[in-house]
């Protein structure tokens, strides 16, 4: 297939590339081979794989859970209950995971805003089941309900992530409540760890034998989780915004808290690791300084071929509009960022996901049916 020029706008770019498209990089830029996988959808805000190769993508702003078939064709909205799925501001369907046994076991979650049977609404972690055709997922129960929300939909989170030891991970945000990321009585401004089947706390939570919502705390302290990421040594890391500096890139640990006190009053001129807190508080990995930059989802790069990038953290970039890699030491400490030229011409970047065959898969967030799912691999 005859590739596009490069120098075509962002906004020419993403109106006219379809699936299979080959983008050809700048002159004299060679490091990355980028294929369209999937266009024609708006807002996508996380992507996963299936077994077959084929891929799952939640739409935050249509609601809709979207099939991509690995053989190419148009992507298709399966038959998902859209309408109960809360949608306002930066809330709607959001995080999405796929079962490790989904191959027998068909299960996936999904954690988005929801529409309760008493006309309230919530945030809420939700287990599926898909039929053996791919095309409906019936509901198997709520995993966890009562993430808080905030009447604009602000900061509603919320990342999902299946660890390598089969627990759930769950990245919230603070829903702009100013007790929220210190309080251990609340779900907001946290990573939580759960039982995927049963919704209960995993039981080497820091405060598992305590009562309350506190049971399900792994870290607190957080402003708005947009990634969650698990490196190869097993550590987890998170990927959230900051305020008019400092968005951060955090190394969790059980019972750490990463400092962000907005109260009262939700005062946003305060540090995202704020010192004069009681306790220890950690700081950041990687910070954006002034001003933020917008991260989101994140990877951990893996496969042949990558070189330089290679085990790098790879963070898709929202208000900067690029792909930032992150080297870390194996101490966790940065050593380099970089952001490839080649990779600055999608817009918005809200996703990355580590395919099976060391690509990245990775979603645009420009609106109005423009966005894409990209796949990234070493030229």
């Amino acid at each position: 297939m005859r590739a596009r020029p490069a120098v075509l706008s962002v906004l020419t770019l993403v109106a006219t590339l379809v699936a299979g498209t080959l983008v050809a990089p700048p002159a004299g830029a060679t490091s990355f081979r980028v294929e369209v996988v999937a266009g024609g959808l708006d807002h996508p805000w996380e992507v996963a794989e299936l077994p077959t190769g084929d891929l799952l993508v939640t739409q935050r702003d249509r609601s809709t859970l979207t099939f991509v078939p690995s053989g190419g064709g148009a992507p298709r909205d399966l038959d998902f209950p859209s309408s109960r799925v809360w949608n306002l501001g930066e809330t709607g369907l959001l995080g999405l995971a796929v079962d490790p046994g989904f191959a027998t076991n068909r299960r996936i979650y999904t954690c988005s805003g929801w529409l309760a049977d008493d006309g309230g609404h919530d945030i809420r972690v939700n287990a599926w089941t898909l039929d053996a055709d791919l095309r409906t997922a019936t509901l198997v129960g709520p995993l966890m309900s009562g993430l808080p929300t905030s009447r604009s939909g602000r900061h509603g989170g919320c990342r999902l992530l299946v660890a390598r030891d089969g627990s759930l991970l769950v990245g919230t945000g603070d829903a702009t409540r100013s007790r929220a990321p210190q309080s251990r009585r609340s779900l907001g401004g946290k990573v939580l760890r759960l039982d995927r089947f049963t919704g209960r706390p995993d039981p080497r939570n820091p405060w598992a034998d305590r009562s309350g919502k506190r049971r399900y705390l792994l870290t607190y302290g957080h402003r708005n989780v947009q990634g969650l990421a698990q490196r190869a040594d097993g550590s987890l890391w998170s990927v959230e915004h900051g305020t008019d500096r400092d968005d951060e890139v955090n190394l969790l640990g059980p019972g750490r808290n990463y400092g962000w006190n907005p109260g009262p009053g939700y005062d946003e001129t305060r540090p995202m690791t704020d010192r004069r807190l009681p306790g220890r508080q950690y700081a950041a990995r990687w910070r954006s300084g002034r001003p933020t930059i917008a991260p989101s989802g994140a990877a951990f790069v893996a496969g042949p071929g990558w070189g330089r990038f290679a085990g790098c953290l790879a963070v898709a970039v929202l208000k900067r509009q690029r792909l930032l890699f992150i080297k870390l030491d194996d101490r966790g400490r940065v050593r380099w960022t970089r952001a490839p030229r080649e990779l600055r011409h999608f817009g918005r970047l809200r996703d990355v996901t580590a395919g099976s065959d060391g690509a990245l898969l990775v979603t645009t967030d420009n609106g109005d049916g423009r966005d894409l799912v990209l796949r990234i691999r070493p030229a």
